[in-house]
C-alpha cells in the first residue's frame, strides 16, 4: 500500500484516479505500456483503467450521431461527485511540473474520483463537454487515440513521482 493510500485509509478519504478510453487498445506495445504504468500508479494511489465499448454499427452513423451515442454511454457511468477531465486538443496545456501541481490541487479538493477521459475518433458530444470539469491538451500536435493512452498514464505517473520527490523527473 502506498503512503498516500495509507493516509487516505486512516483519514477515511477515498480518492481514486480512473482513466477511461473509448474503444479497445489496438496494439500490443500500447497494452504492455499501459500495464507497466498501471502497476506503477497503483503504488501511489487507487488507479483503474476502463475501456468503454465501441458503439455497435458505428460505421452506419454520422459523426454527430456517433459522438451522441458515445456521450450517452460515458455520461451513464459518471457519478455526481466525479471530477471529469477530458483529453481535448482545445484543453489547457501544462508542463510536467504544472500538471503535478494541478493534480495535487485536485487531491486537496477532496474529489472522490478524478476521471481522465479519451473520447472516440470524433471527440466528445456537447453533453459531455457540458459535464466536464476541465479539459487537458497534451500538445498542439495531433496524436493517435492509441498513443495518447500511453502518454496520459506516463504523465500521471510522472506527476505523482514529482509530488513524492522521486528521481523519475529531471529538471
Amino acid at each position: 500500500m502506498s503512503f498516500y493510500s495509507y493516509i487516505c485509509t486512516k483519514l477515511n478519504i477515498i480518492m481514486k484516479i480512473e482513466f477511461w478510453m473509448q474503444g479497445a487498445t489496438a496494439f500490443d506495445y500500447i497494452k504492455s505500456g499501459l500495464e507497466i504504468y498501471e502497476k506503477r500508479l497503483k503504488h501511489f494511489i487507487p488507479f483503474d483503467l476502463h475501456t468503454l465499448q465501441d458503439i455497435k454499427n458505428a460505421k452506419s452513423l454520422s459523426e454527430d450521431q456517433l459522438k451522441t451515442k458515445e456521450g450517452e454511454q460515458q455520461l451513464k457511468k459518471i457519478e455526481q461527485g466525479d471530477y471529469l477531465v477530458l483529453l481535448d486538443e482545445r484543453g489547457k496545456q501544462y508542463s510536467s511540473l504544472q500538471f503535478s501541481e494541478y493534480l495535487e490541487n485536485q487531491f486537496q479538493l477532496s474529489h472522490k474520483k478524478i476521471i481522465f477521459l479519451i473520447g472516440g475518433a470524433y471527440g466528445f458530444s456537447d453533453a459531455v463537454y457540458q459535464r466536464a470539469n476541465a479539459q487537458w491538451s497534451l500538445s498542439k500536435l495531433t496524436f493517435s487515440h492509441q498513443m495518447v493512452r500511453l502518454f496520459v498514464v506516463e504523465q500521471l505517473y510522472r506527476a505523482l513521482s514529482i509530488q513524492r520527490g522521486l528521481p523519475y523527473h529531471h529538471e
